[in-house]
């Protein structure tokens, strides 16, 4: 259930020695800030446009676009012929694969994205891995902590499960698409291929392919004009 290979391919990964020696998936996001010590020397190989602000120690493959007034933390490193779009806020520890989307007004701390994943549109990515083709559709938001302010469990059939952590956002497998509007609550884990359809709030565990639709009743009524 919470191996990586229920997630993410990452035998083409370019980062992929960052998931060596893992249990849980979510492990990994304890790795990233040692990992990016160790393998970030700042470079900006990438098209920068005007009132962009990149502070040392960042590194942008080519054929990267920085649109304006995006805004790049220390402790990033960006891959080839992604888009970072107008306003984007990077705050570090942050690793972005290739061909990956981070849109207008989009925030991320302490994830990844795999190759091609993509956060298009008012995104919130905070603690969390983003797995190979996803999509998250304008307006989804991942939080990452819990209003407890304690330990994120991860909800199962049969139990809660400790993650280790007080900041865990969710664990997004390859290909997988959320709608608009989609809430993911603290420990949230979905299989690859899987769909979950606009305005949903999920918590816990989604397995492979599966397409979870939040069911609404609307009533109309007459106007008396």
């Amino acid at each position: 259930m919470f191996n990586i290979d229920t997630y993410f391919d990452i035998s083409k990964y370019k980062h992929r020695e960052i998931f060596q020696d893992i249990e849980r998936v979510w492990e990994v996001l304890t790795k990233i800030k040692t990992y990016i010590k160790e393998n970030c020397k700042h470079a900006i190989h990438g098209e920068i446009k005007e009132n962009v602000v990149i502070e040392d120690g960042v590194y942008i493959g080519k054929g990267t676009i920085i649109e304006p007034n995006v805004y790049i933390k220390k402790g990033t490193i960006i891959g080839e012929n992604c888009e970072i779009r107008h306003g984007a806020y990077i705050r570090g520890n942050c690793i972005i694969g290739d061909n990956c989307v981070v849109g207008h007004d989009s925030e991320m701390k302490g994830s990844i994205l795999l190759d091609g994943a993509k956060v298009p549109h008012f995104a919130y990515v905070g603690d969390s891995v983003i797995g190979n083709g996803a999509n998250l559709g304008a307006g989804t938001k991942i939080s990452n902590f819990k209003i407890t302010k304690d330990e994120v469990n991860i909800i199962t059939e049969t139990g809660k499960v400790k993650s280790g952590l007080r900041k865990f956002g969710a664990i997004i497998g390859d290909d997988v698409q959320t709608g608009c509007n989609t809430v993911l609550n603290p420990g949230t884990l979905i299989g690859k291929n899987s769909m979950i359809y606009a305005l949903s709030s999920i918590k816990g565990v989604i397995p492979p392919a599966t397409i979870v639709k939040l069911v609404q009743t609307h009533k109309t009524k007459k106007m008396n004009l």
